[in-house]
């Protein structure tokens, strides 16, 4: 018996897709419904983020769904992800094949921005995405140190520079240009002309997704990539203390002044466990990251513990995604990242209203 194509598409559209939560109607993700005389079912979903983590629960939810659907013999499930671009005005064409430059930001130093940035974009990629890094910071660059790459330097063709290949991402920094002994002694304008020299005069090639590792603060390196690159979004990382969230919510407010949409707050530091007990403390406060994601209508993306093996890793340059991308802390990485992703097609789906900031 040839099962009711009409059932199975209401049943299909009802289904919910893990990390968002929403159902596949809704997303609008379902491509195609084939049903055959014997019972086979074939459907075809294609999702605007990278998610591959996710890709086996959901399609064994939709098993489960159908399975009691009279005449359904067997389900086969196709995932495909198609990745929207985002903004595209730019006098940079080295970025035209970047399809999401996404700053991620902490207005504060100290509260590990730059390796929530590496395991993010390492997390990405092994969620299926073509992913690179810029370090933003011309000051204090840590991506080559972080990544092990330190001692390499990039390419050039006299026009580009061609970026380091780490781990399956690409990054650039000024860490590849100078030694890590040398102290760039150079006023906000110059800081500012180098990001955007090597923003612009880098090879990217296709990118999904390209994570700029943003020094701290509000200054002149912020407000030019802000204005001189079409940003899909920036990422907040903040600790729970209420120092580090002050700064944070100067860093959403700057984003919010020049347009830019801040889609998510990452709590790092969020607790600490300790290695030989086990027991787990929040020893720098709890639910910062949650109200600043409240006050600011965005979303708090994911909470991250202090744990020594984050910290040994980073030093080493094997970022935790590296070490063990099957780990616990690795998962939280990928399950962020997943969000990430899908906040991001979300809201060039529907945008959210603009926040506007006054002065008065």
């Amino acid at each position: 018996m040839r099962p009711d194509i009409a059932t199975i598409e209401s049943i299909l559209a009802e289904a919910i897709e893990p990390t968002t939560g929403m159902a596949l109607g809704e997303l609008e993700t379902v491509q195609s419904v084939v049903v055959d005389d014997a019972g086979k079912v074939d459907i075809d979903l294609c999702l605007g983020f990278a998610c591959e983590g996710t890709h086996e629960a959901l399609a064994e939810g939709i098993w489960r769904s159908l399975s009691s659907v009279a005449g359904v013999e067997d389900v086969a499930v196709e995932i495909t992800t198609d990745i929207p671009p985002g903004p595209r005005a730019t006098d940079l064409p080295n970025l035209n094949d970047v399809k999401h430059v996404i700053a991620i930001a902490s207005g504060k130093g100290g509260v590990g921005k730059s390796t929530t940035t590496v395991n993010l974009a390492l997390a990405l990629a092994e969620e299926g995405a073509m992913v690179g890094i810029l370090d933003a910071d011309i000051y204090g660059p840590s991506q080559p140190h972080l990544l092990g790459v330190g001692e390499e330097r990039p390419r050039s063709d006299g026009q580009r520079f061609f970026p380091i290949a780490a781990h399956g991402l690409k990054v650039m920094s000024m860490g590849f240009l100078v030694t890590e002994n040398t102290p760039m002694v150079w006023r906000g304008p110059m800081a500012a002309g180098a990001l955007q020299q090597m923003l612009g005069q880098t090879a990217w090639g296709e990118l999904d997704y390209l994570l700029v590792d943003m020094p701290p603060g509000t200054g002149d390196i912020q407000l030019t990539l802000a204005q001189k690159v079409p940003l899909s979004g920036a990422l907040i990382v903040t600790t729970p203390q209420d120092i580090a969230l002050l700064d944070a919510r100067k860093g959403i407010e700057m984003f919010q002044k020049v347009n830019v949409p801040v889609l998510g707050v990452v709590e790092n530091m969020s607790t600490h466990i300790c290695s030989n007990c086990g027991h787990e403390e929040a020893i720098f406060g709890s639910g910062g990251g949650t109200s600043v994601a409240l006050d600011y209508q965005t979303e708090l993306l994911g909470s991250l513990p202090l744990t020594l093996d984050i910290r040994v890793d980073a030093d080493a340059g094997r970022p935790s995604l590296v070490v063990d991308p099957e780990s616990a802390i690795s998962q939280r990485y990928r399950e962020i990242a997943r969000k990430l992703g899908a906040r991001l097609w979300r809201y060039n789906m529907v945008p959210p209203p603009v926040i506007e900031i006054s002065e008065d």
